[in-house]
């Protein structure tokens, strides 16, 4: 009795929607990591601009201009500094890209920092991930009269 060979026929379908399915995967995750740094960049953007204004506004003032800087620190005003980021926030139109948008200002003896935390909604969703991320960024500026 002679037997036919069994047919292999449709056996690599399921490897290749297997591979399909893996690869498609992957690129969500790149594509959501990459969403994600491109708005934690764009943050720091931010952070280091609103910083710089923060610093400059804070440091003018009655102090500065009456008998001058040169020879010692120049005060910061943290509600000054707080007032020069949210309005260099406002008027860079950041608070309307990144609603929700947080910031946080410190004055650090002669430093002011600022830090922004925003949701970025991520625009393919893994199953079983997260549909949005939440993003940090850092910004500092240094006040130093007489510097170059």
């Amino acid at each position: 009795m002679t037997r036919r060979p069994t047919s292999t026929r449709g056996s690599s379908i399921p490897l290749v929607v297997g591979l399909a399915a893996v690869v498609l995967l992957l690129v969500a995750v790149v594509v959501d990591a990459s969403a994600a740094q491109l708005t934690r960049q764009r943050l720091a953007a931010l952070a280091d601009g609103a910083a710089l204004q923060g610093a400059d506004l804070a440091a003018q003032g009655a102090a500065a201009y009456e008998g001058g800087i040169a020879g010692h620190d120049l005060a910061l005003s943290r509600i000054e500094a707080e007032r020069a980021v949210r309005a260099y926030l406002r008027d860079t139109g950041a608070l309307r890209q990144h609603p929700g948008l947080r910031a946080t200002v410190r004055v650090e003896g002669e430093r002011v920092v600022v830090v922004l935390v925003a949701g970025v909604r991520l625009p393919l969703r893994v199953p079983g991930g997260p549909s949005s991320a939440t993003v940090r960024a850092v910004g500092s500026a240094v006040v130093r009269p007489g510097s170059r």
